[in-house]
């Protein structure tokens, strides 16, 4: 790790305050020198009022906070410098903390530094990235469970697991020469070896999960032409964002926008009306519309009329293994009494007079609930994770097959070994390349 001092803004310029990080073995003797009081006499864990200065110019009153290591977050020596959030004041400041031997920090830099020094594991640095650009609340709670250490500790438990059955197996090599001792039962390791890996594709598959609330629960709205689709995007985002006309087939391609229904944020898809058409471009918007509907989690089956059992049939097979709701729009207009539930739950409304809109909203939720993606188990949403977590479940099914052949320990405790090592590459347990830690850190933004 590189033993320069570093600094950098760790807030937007132009703001009413803005905060400048120091962090390195030189941080206080370096900012003593800009500074109005000798920090490195004074304890740590402590604010200090002073000016910075550039000679005898006064360049701006601030406040310094003072950390000594290992208790900073990056695990050294730190110091932020509280100031006025003037584009030109910030720039001053770096300037000579720049003159006096700082480097300029690279993205994520003081993140990486802190896993470096052992503040926090990597699947926690990682969720810093994620917390900063939370846009809801569940996505905030992921990052934060993520942060405290919540997934970590799940891996630590499979890890454990890993290692007694790795023992286990070893304890039966080095007494393989005694026929009459059996140290581990085959059926009681494979047995083990499933519940381990049951539980590395349970964290895998909520990737799909967590993809979905990072990016926005997708929920595809179908239906005919002209039965009020768009004007139902409307509606719920609040916003004319999709073209509302009589003019059947107006909707050529999928307009999407999201939305926030009770902390969980909601991608909702307008999609072409499905139709038999000769109009080739429609035609490709409705061929859109049935790779959306594959995509979604949810869906809304518009209607403004009966469907024919044909039809009924068809979105069935459409939407299989989707949430889906059945929505009976125009209800200002169509008498709701000949309507029968064809799938639940089941709501009227009027996108037009947007009567019913606040009831569907509920039904919606309470779809992402039944997908259990309102739970507080612990989601993947990382891709690295993801990635890994496939690794790690194609090497134990390695280990099954093996107990499964009665093959020997030996073969048995290496490939062990690789799932152990797999997995440790989600904290950084056997990360030891520069390019690979590179390549996580500098996606961070400069100041974290």
């Amino acid at each position: 790790m590189s033993s320069d001092t570093i600094c950098a803004i760790a807030t937007q310029s132009g703001g009413a305050l803005g905060i400048i990080r120091l962090s390195g073995s030189m941080s206080l003797e370096i900012l003593s020198q800009v500074f109005t009081k000798d920090l490195t006499t004074l304890p740590p864990n402590t604010i200090h009022y002073g000016h910075i200065k550039d000679d005898s110019e006064i360049i701006d009153e601030c406040m310094v906070s003072i950390f000594r290591s290992p208790h900073s977050y990056t695990g050294e020596d730190s110091a932020e410098v509280s100031c006025h959030g003037s584009r030109y004041i910030l720039n001053k400041i770096l300037s000579l903390l720049v003159e006096h031997g700082c480097r300029m920090a690279n993205p994520g830099e003081y993140t990486q530094r802190a896993f470096l020094n052992g503040k926090m594991d990597l699947s926690q640095a990682e969720a810093v990235a994620d917390l900063i650009a939370s846009m809801n609340k569940v996505t905030h709670k992921i990052a934060m469970s993520q942060m405290r250490g919540h997934f970590s500790s799940e891996l630590k438990k499979l890890r454990e697991q890993l290692l007694k059955l790795t023992s286990l197996i070893e304890l039966e090599l080095d007494f393989s020469d005694h026929e009459d001792l059996e140290f581990a039962n085959r059926a009681q390791l494979l047995e083990l070896t499933q519940n381990i890996d049951a539980r590395i594709q349970q964290l895998a598959k909520s990737f799909e999960a967590g993809q979905a609330l990072k990016h926005g629960i997708p929920v595809a709205i179908i239906g005919k032409t002209n039965v009020g689709k768009s004007t139902l995007l409307n509606q719920l985002i609040g916003d004319d964002r999709a073209i509302v006309s009589d003019i059947h087939g107006t909707t050529r391609d999928t307009i999407e926008d999201t939305m926030e229904i009770e902390g969980l944020q909601f991608r909702f898809i307008d999609t072409a009306g499905i139709r038999q058409t000769a109009d080739k471009v429609e035609k490709i918007g409705i061929d859109r519309t049935y790779q959306k509907i594959k995509e979604a989690l949810i869906v809304i089956w518009l209607l403004d009329a009966p469907p024919t059992n044909e039809e009924i049939e068809r979105i069935k097979e459409l939407t299989k293994g989707k949430e889906r709701i059945c929505v009976h729009n125009k209800a200002d207009l169509v008498d709701m009494k000949i309507f029968v539930p064809y799938f639940l739950p089941l709501t009227l409304i009027s996108a037009k007079q947007g009567t019913g809109i606040d009831n569907l909203k509920k039904h919606i939720f309470q779809a992402a609930q039944r997908l259990g993606l309102t739970n507080n188990e612990i989601i993947v949403n990382n891709a690295r994770h993801y990635d890994i977590l496939l690794r790690a479940h194609a090497s134990i099914q390695r280990v099954l097959d093996g107990l499964r052949l009665n093959l020997t320990g030996d073969l048995l405790a290496e490939d062990l070994r690789q799932v152990i090592d797999i997995i440790g590459e989600i904290t950084g347990g056997t990360i030891s390349t520069q390019e690979t830690l590179n390549n996580i850190f500098q996606h961070f933004c400069v100041g974290k």
